[in-house]
């Protein structure tokens, strides 16, 4: 017998268990939404937001960059909402149930949405693009990880599909709120399926946005949808959206950024650097948005099956040889905490116990060196065996697509480790080949984090049978029985302590075999003018301009 579930529900707020203190994640010392809003709105203008990073693809079903979902959540709906306290509520779909073993989730749809090309949003649309996700050309890098066990969708009726699974997936809901399971137009995947990730025009989505147009390198251009009258519950209104237009400006530096803002070229821009922040809180001109980003910290991913990687004793050198509260206080001036664990204090079943627990010891990883047999060093001073030098390749990605001066925190990473004789090398490679050399296993180390509300994140990152090599996202190679079974236990269950008691092993366990560096705790922090009301970030810390109005 099915649970039904109406909004806000008991079972599935348990998938989220642990985090009643995230009431207060919301804000990381300002506010998680910009402008007052006991002004009335004001219909239409013009809005530019500037972002640090530009998409390798627009294709919400293949690309894994944040950046992506954050660009296309102006475009594209979601089956159900994520508040902040892992609550689900109706959107795309007005009610749900989820069967009791957890293998398949029936959806009753609204039935008057439609696609910006004219079309109508049914329970094909969604089968549709579900199947798409996993079909082998769509090359998914990030939805299909998502949707994991997926066997398919059937369609009950017009307005009711019912998605499969061949296995209990307990996180199959929260990755339903997010925009890489969002829908394209069935027409649009017909006729330009290759085409999505060029973005523009042919991403047709049921959003309260259209995509426009798009320069490369330079703006995508999104314009209001007027027949949008389908916003998910707890919006600040139903209807279109204030705004006509809506342009993303691509600024990789900050300082032009930051410039562009505090001139009025832009009126919102993302990822302030920490440097900025105490300049930009005495502004009066400017108000800042903060929240505490959920998911995966930023870290280095360690390949264990890279010489000479593939040894733990190295792993663990690297791992303690790194400085890396002084690394990030000079980096991030305190905006940014030390990481401990590989996902956020702000993610559901977040372990506490690892603070402190695995320090910054040079001693320690020149003595775990020596043990692995890196005893002698060369005229530069780095570690050798059998005459060859302890290197280890870390590539670095094209300066458009580095974000939160990760290449600065690298250089001191590198100094780090120079101490205890370990090379690090750091080409820069162009986006494509840094992708297939990284899902390849080709790299000794990679470097990301994952924003996310749901700690299945650490089955993405740890799980052997996430191998990026078909589409999944762990890139240490890695393959562990106990990781395995933990993670595949955590999916299939909304038992609050069975997933803490899971989650919080994993955490350990990764730790414990280095096969991950957590390196910081991501603030996310936006800037806006004041003339700028309404704005949101949603859990996983994107910004939602639905809402947004500008003051005349």
């Amino acid at each position: 017998m099915p649970r039904s579930v109406r909004r806000p529900s008991a079972l599935i707020a348990a998938a989220a268990a642990g985090t009643l203190l995230l009431a207060g994640c919301a804000s990381g010392g300002g506010s998680a939404a910009a402008g007052g809003d006991a002004a009335k709105p004001v219909e239409g203008g013009s809005l530019t937001y500037a972002v640090d990073t530009e998409p390798v693809s627009f294709d919400i079903h293949a690309s894994s960059q944040d950046i992506t979902g954050a660009i296309q959540r102006n475009v594209f709906d979601s089956l159900v909402r994520q508040d902040d306290k892992g609550e689900f509520h109706a959107w795309l779909a007005k009610t749900w149930e989820i069967a009791a073993d957890l293998k398949s989730y029936t959806f009753h749809l609204r039935d008057d949405v439609k696609f910006t090309d004219g079309t109508v949003f049914d329970a094909e649309a969604v089968k549709v693009n579900f199947d798409r996700i996993v079909a082998k050309d769509t090359k998914s890098q990030y939805a299909s990880s998502l949707i994991g066990p997926y066997t398919g969708t059937d369609v009950i009726d017009a307005h009711t599909v019912k998605v499969n699974f061949s296995e209990p997936f307990a996180p199959f809901l929260q990755a339903a709120s997010t925009p890489y399971l969002g829908f394209y137009s069935p027409a649009t995947i017909k006729e330009n399926g290759p085409k999505l990730g060029s973005g523009g025009a042919v991403d047709i989505g049921t959003g309260p946005f259209v995509f426009s147009g798009y320069t490369k390198g330079q703006s995508a251009v999104f314009t209001k949808n007027p027949a949008y009258n389908w916003a998910p519950e707890g919006s600040a209104h139903q209807g279109a959206p204030y705004l006509d237009k809506l342009t993303v400006r691509f600024l990789s530096e900050s300082s032009v950024r930051i410039g562009a803002l505090n001139s009025g070229q832009v009126q919102v821009a993302d990822a302030v650097p920490p440097a900025d922040v105490k300049t930009l809180k005495a502004d009066s001109r400017i108000q800042l948005i903060t929240k505490a980003t959920p998911g995966a910290n930023y870290g280095l991913v360690l390949n264990t099956t890279q010489a000479p990687l593939n040894d733990p004793l190295v792993r663990k050198a690297v791992q303690r040889g790194i400085d890396v509260d002084t690394d990030i206080k000079s980096v991030y001036f305190g905006v940014y905490e030390r990481a401990w664990s590989p996902i956020s204090p702000t993610t559901p079943y977040y372990d506490a116990s690892l603070e402190k627990s695995w320090p910054y010891d040079q001693a320690q990883s020149n003595s775990l060196l020596d043990q692995a047999g890196w005893t002698a060093r060369d005229a530069d001073g780095y570690r050798t065996k059998d005459g060859k030098r302890l290197t280890v390749e870390w590539p670095l990605m094209p300066a458009e697509y580095v974000r939160d001066q990760r290449d600065t925190l690298g250089t001191a990473i590198q100094a780090d480790l120079k101490k205890i004789g370990v090379e690090i090398t750091r080409p820069r490679l162009d986006i494509g080949t840094y992708i297939k050399k990284v899902y390849a296993g080709e790299e000794g180390i990679a470097d990301y984090s994952w924003a996310r509300f749901e700690p299945d994140v650490l089955r993405l990152y740890f799980n052997s049978a996430s191998d990026p090599r078909k589409g999944g996202q762990n890139a240490t190679f890695y393959k562990d029985a106990d990781l395995d079974t933990w993670t595949d236990a955590g999916k299939a269950t909304l038992d609050k302590a069975v997933r803490q008691d899971v989650y919080s092993k994993t955490q350990k366990k990764a730790i414990d075999l280095a096969l991950f560096v957590p390196l910081y705790v991501r603030t996310a922090v936006a800037g806006a003018g004041t003339d700028v009301h309404g704005l949101r970030s949603d859990p996983n810390t994107w910004l939602n301009f639905y809402d947004t109005w500008l003051g005349k």
